[in-house]
C-alpha cells in the first residue's frame, strides 16, 4: 500500500513538473519587445503561432534598428495609436515588402491588442503597427473578401498601457500629409526584443 501511494505521488509530482515545463516553454515562445518612447516604456508581446509571417516581419524591423527615432504618428481618442513608419520629420521610411495578412488568425482587435496598419489592399503590411486603446471589432477578420479581411492582431501590450493612454490623450493636428498627427512628437527612442524586463 506504501508503495502504492508513493508512486502516485510520484507520478502527481512528475505531471506537475511537465505542467510547469510546457507552462514556461510555451512562455518562452512569446518574445517581448520593449518601446523605449519619450512617454515612457511599452513591453509588447507577441504571438509567433497566430502570426509567424506578421511577427518574424515585426521582429526583423526591431532587430534591424529601423524603429528607431520613428513616431506614433497617428493618434486618435477612442480608437488606437499608430506609428513605425515616420520620422520625426513626418518623412516616411523606406519599408520592406509587404506581407501576407493573418488576420484570419482568430486573435480580436480588443483594447491593448497590437495589430498591423495596411492601405485598402488586405495584403499590404509592412512595417507600421498600431495599438488599440478600446476594443474595435469592425477591424476583426471577417470573410476573405477586400472588406472583410480585417486587421491582424499579432500581439498584446503586458506593460505601460498607461503610457499607450498618455499617447492617446495628445492633442493632434495636420502635418504635410499627415492628419491625427500628435502636436507634440511621440518619439519610439527605441525598440529591442528583451526577455524579462521591470519598468
Amino acid at each position: 500500500m506504501k508503495k502504492m501511494i508513493l508512486l502516485l505521488v510520484f507520478l502527481l509530482i512528475a505531471g506537475s513538473f511537465g505542467f510547469v515545463c510546457n507552462a514556461e516553454e510555451k512562455q518562452a515562445d512569446m518574445p517581448r519587445v520593449l518601446l523605449e518612447t519619450n512617454y515612457g516604456k511599452i513591453v509588447i508581446e507577441v504571438n509567433p503561432k497566430a502570426a509567424p509571417r506578421t511577427v518574424d516581419n515585426f521582429l526583423a524591423y526591431v532587430s534591424d534598428g529601423f524603429y528607431d527615432g520613428t513616431l506614433f504618428h497617428r493618434v486618435i481618442k477612442g480608437f488606437m495609436i499608430q506609428g513605425g513608419g515616420f520620422t520625426e520629420a513626418m518623412q516616411q521610411k523606406p519599408a520592406r515588402k509587404s506581407v501576407i495578412n493573418e488576420a484570419d488568425n482568430g486573435l480580436k482587435n480588443r483594447r491593448g491588442t497590437v495589430a498591423m496598419a495596411r492601405t485598402s489592399d488586405p495584403h499590404s503590411a509592412s512595417s507600421q503597427f498600431f495599438i488599440n486603446t478600446v476594443d474595435n471589432a469592425f477591424l476583426d477578420h471577417k470573410d476573405k473578401t477586400a472588406r472583410g479581411w480585417g486587421y491582424c492582431v499579432f500581439g498584446h501590450v503586458v506593460e505601460g498601457m498607461k503610457v499607450v493612454d498618455a499617447i492617446e490623450a495628445q492633442p493632434t493636428t495636420v502635418k504635410g500629409i499627415g492628419r491625427d498627427v500628435p502636436v507634440s512628437p511621440v518619439i519610439i527612442k527605441h525598440a529591442s526584443v528583451v526577455k524579462k524586463i521591470g519598468i
